[in-house]
């Protein structure tokens, strides 16, 4: 049988097989539909062995089907942010050559500059002020002296984000600035225009798109935290307003370093001359010793922009404090204070760069560790609050996120230490990289402490909604309790300790649940107290009676063995019995959940409890008349006086660590009870 299933199965798997003519040569072959039947039997079994294997194996691989799937969303991620950095890079590198190639022309474009000088300049006076015209909203424009146009064109400016076009503009390229306008739909007159922007040339970077259809003829310009995206006509076109960009910027700083080197001997402002002629010389005014020559501060606003623009945020804030540490002992001056204007710009496009990197909208991927790079420069740049709240908000956000994603188990323990490793987890994490961003100021630690109770209470709120909320039992309760309690105090090795926030904020629903099952018990012991019969107890076979003994022995009453009887008799009540086991289990489970604010609600309830069991047992010796009966109640007394008591308060002793005295008397006066039958329960 197990040959004829092997060559079938690989007659099936064979390559060439051909279902048509295997059925029909089958049906030739068969002397009738037993035939038939039989070999769709084995058919249908090879099928199940086929599928149960398959299950098998999905099952078997199913952990690294999920850790495979998990690698390929980060590979990815990965691949996409790589590629567009290398996009972003190569772009730079074209823009590069671009520039070096147009070299030769920039030459002699300045030799033909310096050979007609007024001529070019007035003619592009006057061609700038003939197209303003045409221009809603730009009248101001012209006050600026020196302004003439350099180049203009009609563009299509495009989305961002999806590369969808928006409108139809026209760009005026002027020897300072660029401008922006949008065309009028209904025009008025000459009127064609309408103002949209102004940009500063050292307000902005100019980025080649690559030619990615239908991405073609594209370039970017680069406002930081913003970027437009502009189409030209052809390909052209856009080289030429790439070029003349780069020329025009060029010029402009060349021109505006000449003229701050010319305003340096020519401008000499000195102090009223003393007519002392003991007295020194006065020194010079002070601007006249600040030296803002060097390349790289006359660069250093454009390569803000470049290091902004590449995500180098270290590159940006090198150079900031290269900055700060060359005008630290250098006395303020109108030009300082224009250079310090124009890096406080760049500084705050920074900071909202650096912001915008630890907003939780961002991926919460790569734990703690991925704010390290953001917040480490906000520190650097003197903004340690502002990123201490920012790294605080993002944690929080990747805790919340981490709790919803929980799935939520049958089984409620298993949840609850999922949830317990999660959460706790990731607070460690979190303390561990606050203690490393935030190393030198100790003042973002009242912070973290005021943090922390805020996520506590958000782990309380997932842990009471399933704990407490579904109506666990109190064991469960307690075993969940007890977890949580355990991991709370593995945060010591940190120096936190927030064992009393999560206990502050358990303390309600832990009541409610003690309360509860204490009326539970009551209800079932006055119930069972109801049809007590006072027999004594036969458990029928030797391995029941095992069992009993080895429960009471695990509640700790081992002297048990002293009330058993011959056979499987145990000479004992079957309400006293089971009175005393939930009693204890009831004890236990409250002492996995006590803490002492909870001290006078546990002590009531076992006190209330007890107190039931107590005066059952009073009112039986007193009603009852016969001999016997009554002997068997003194006994059931003597057991819960001299047995289950002592097991309480002792035990209660050992978990809490002081004696209870309210158990104490309530066993003194249930041995005045039992002493005097006749008694009253007022004594109790």
């Amino acid at each position: 049988m197990a040959d004829t299933g092997n060559r079938l199965r690989k007659l099936l798997e064979s390559p060439n097989f051909d279902p048509q003519s295997y059925v029909k040569q089958l049906s030739q072959q068969s002397d009738g539909d037993r035939d038939l039947q039989e070999h769709r039997q084995k058919i249908q079994t090879l099928a199940d062995e086929t599928a149960q294997n398959l299950k098998k194996n999905v099952y078997k691989n199913y952990r690294q089907f999920i850790e495979t799937a998990k690698e390929i969303s980060y590979l990815e991620s990965e691949m996409y942010q790589l590629s567009h950095i290398l996009t972003e890079q190569k772009s730079i590198m074209e823009s590069i050559t671009q520039s070096l190639l147009s070299t030769d022309k920039d030459e002699a474009a300045k030799e033909m500059l310096a050979a007609f000088p007024k001529e070019t300049e007035e003619v592009k006076q006057r061609t700038l002020t003939t197209l303003l015209e045409k221009v809603e909203g730009c009248k101001n424009i012209m006050e600026t002296p020196g302004r003439y146009l350099v180049y203009n064109g009609d563009l299509l400016e495009y989305d961002a984000d999806n590369m969808s076009q928006i409108q139809k503009v026209h760009a005026f390229l002027m020897n300072d600035c660029l401008l922006i306008a949008t065309w009028l739909a209904n025009r008025r007159g000459a009127v064609k225009y309408k103002y949209n922007a102004l940009y500063d040339l050292e307000s902005f970077a100019v980025v080649n798109v690559k030619d990615n259809p239908p991405m073609k003829d594209m370039f970017k310009i680069l406002m930081f935290p913003d970027s437009r995206i502009f189409k030209a006509e052809n390909s052209k076109i856009k080289k030429e307003w790439l070029e003349i960009l780069e020329e025009t910027k060029k010029n402009k700083v060349a021109k505006d370093k000449h003229k701050k080197e010319e305003e340096v001997p020519t401008s000499p402002v000195r102090q009223e001359v003393s007519t002392n002629p003991f007295d020194e010389d006065e020194p010079l005014d002070s601007e006249e010793h600040v030296d803002l020559s060097p390349e790289w501060i006359q660069e250093l606003p454009e390569d803000l922009d470049v290091c902004i623009a590449q995500r180098d945020f270290e590159g940006a804030v090198d150079l900031l404090d290269k900055l700060n540490e060359y005008l630290k002992e250098q006395p303020v001056s109108p030009r300082v204070k224009e250079l310090r204007g124009k890096v406080d710009e760049r500084v705050r496009q920074l900071t909202e760069v650096l912001v915008f990197e630890l907003s939780p909208d961002r991926s919460l991927r790569g734990g703690p560790k991925a704010t390290r790079r953001a917040v480490s420069q906000l520190v650097r740049l003197g903004q340690s609050t502002k990123a201490c709240e920012l790294f605080l908000k993002n944690r929080a956000a990747a805790v919340q996120t981490a709790i919803r994603q929980l799935r939520i188990e049958g089984a409620t323990l298993l949840y609850i230490q999922k949830l317990c490793n999660i959460f706790f987890t990731s607070l460690l994490e979190t303390a561990r990289e606050f203690e490393t961003d935030f190393a030198g100021d100790t003042g973002c630690y009242s912070a973290f402490v005021v943090w922390s109770r805020s996520v506590m209470k958000m782990f309380v709120d997932a842990f009471s909604k399933q704990v407490f909320d579904s109506k666990e039992s109190l064991s469960t309760a307690a075993e969940c309790v007890k977890f949580a309690s355990e991991h709370c105090k593995q945060l010591s090795e940190i120096g936190l300790d927030l064992t009393f926030i999560l206990q502050s904020l358990l303390v309600k629903d832990i009541r409610a649940a003690l309360q509860s099952q204490k009326d539970i018990i009551i209800e079932a012991t006055r119930h069972r107290n109801s049809e007590e019969m006072w027999r004594r107890m036969n458990l029928m076979t030797p391995e029941a009676l095992t069992k009993l003994k080895e429960e009471m022995r695990s509640c700790g009453i081992g002297s048990f063995e002293q009330y058993t009887g011959e056979d499987c008799w145990v000479n004992l009540s079957y309400t006293v019995v089971a009175f005393s086991k939930q009693m204890m289990a009831f004890l236990e489970e409250g002492l996995k959940l006590y803490f002492p604010e909870l001290h006078m609600v546990f002590l009531e309830s076992l006190r209330e409890i007890i107190l039931v069991a107590v005066q059952h047992v009073d009112y039986s010796l007193r009603c009852e008349q016969e001999p016997e009966k009554k002997a068997f109640i003194l006994q059931n007394a003597s057991f819960l006086h001299e047995t289950v008591l002592p097991v309480v308060e002792r035990r209660f002793e050992e978990g809490v660590g002081k004696p209870a005295k309210q158990l104490q008397d309530l066993r003194k006066s249930s041995r005045t009870v039992r002493v005097n039958p006749e008694s009253t329960m007022s004594v109790v």
